[in-house]
């Protein structure tokens, strides 16, 4: 079989693909990403984890497991979020390098070739949508989320929440999120600029979805913001002022939740 060249110091790879009822699209993802693996790598891993799905997510995946052993399926009984699936398969990850994308099959698998090329001069290698396929109003909103965090947290890349992220493993672990939901990526991206950790940016395609529906909508906006309120805190004014940490979170509390079900 031809294998493409990729640099010597990333020959093993784990991939995390969380999942969340992803049944009519889940088996193509995985083929796809068997596929592009095999070619890239000595040896890999795909961990599914399974985020409480109530249709048959989860018995496609072991089913497709029983005949391959390099495919894993992580289960949650409820769902706990986008966030605590991506913690559940990081913490699961065996090899040196740990890359994840979404089970909604919208990437090419095969970029990875180009996150992996960057990979020996940067613990964190992440992409950015090249002309971008969702609808204009999750475009403008993308853009302003991204705005307002390269602002505040100085994450310092244009695409925060593309989902096309390769790791160094002797660095995750310093940066595993505590957010259970979408925040999650803005989370590890500013832990990483806070210590230091050079990023590279990779541009990689998109596509419309395959099959099933976003589980992204409108209200998970003031959800976000939630989270991202006290997040400031913590980040910003807690190394100022490790003492008044209490009474700030208590004072951002009240509109977290107000942002959160309100």
């Amino acid at each position: 079989m031809h294998r493409r060249r990729t640099p010597p110091a990333v020959r093993r790879l784990s991939l995390v693909i969380p999942a969340y009822n992803e049944a009519p699209g889940i088996a193509g993802v995985l083929k796809e990403a068997t596929a592009t693996l095999e070619r890239l790598l000595d040896d890999f891993e795909i961990i599914v984890v399974d985020d409480g799905s109530h249709d048959d997510t989860a018995k496609r995946v072991a089913d497709m497991a029983r005949h391959d052993q390099r495919l894993r399926l992580l289960r949650h009984e409820r769902n706990r979020g986008y966030g605590a699936a991506l913690r559940t398969g990081f913490g699961a990850a065996r090899f040196p390098w740990v890359a994840f994308t979404d089970a909604d099959g919208q990437f090419y698998l095969d970029d990875l070739r180009r996150l992996l090329h960057h990979a020996p001069a940067a613990p964190l290698v992440v992409g950015y949508r090249l002309q971008r396929q969702d609808p204009w109003l999750r475009r403008f909103l993308s853009w302003g989320y991204n705005t307002l965090v390269r602002l505040l947290l100085r994450t310092g890349v244009r695409d925060c929440d593309c989902a096309l992220k390769l790791f160094r493993r002797d660095v995750l672990h310093e940066l595993l999120p505590v957010s259970t939901g979408f925040f999650v990526n803005t989370e590890m991206l500013a832990r990483a600029r806070r210590l230091g950790l050079r990023i590279v940016e990779v541009g990689v395609r998109h596509r419309p979805r395959r099959a099933g529906s976003s589980k992204v909508s409108l209200r998970d906006v003031p959800r976000t913001l939630a989270v991202l309120i006290p997040f400031l805190a913590r980040f910003w004014l807690a190394p100022l002022w490790p003492g008044a940490l209490p009474s700030l979170l208590a004072r951002t509390r009240w509109l977290a939740r107000l942002l959160r079900y309100g």
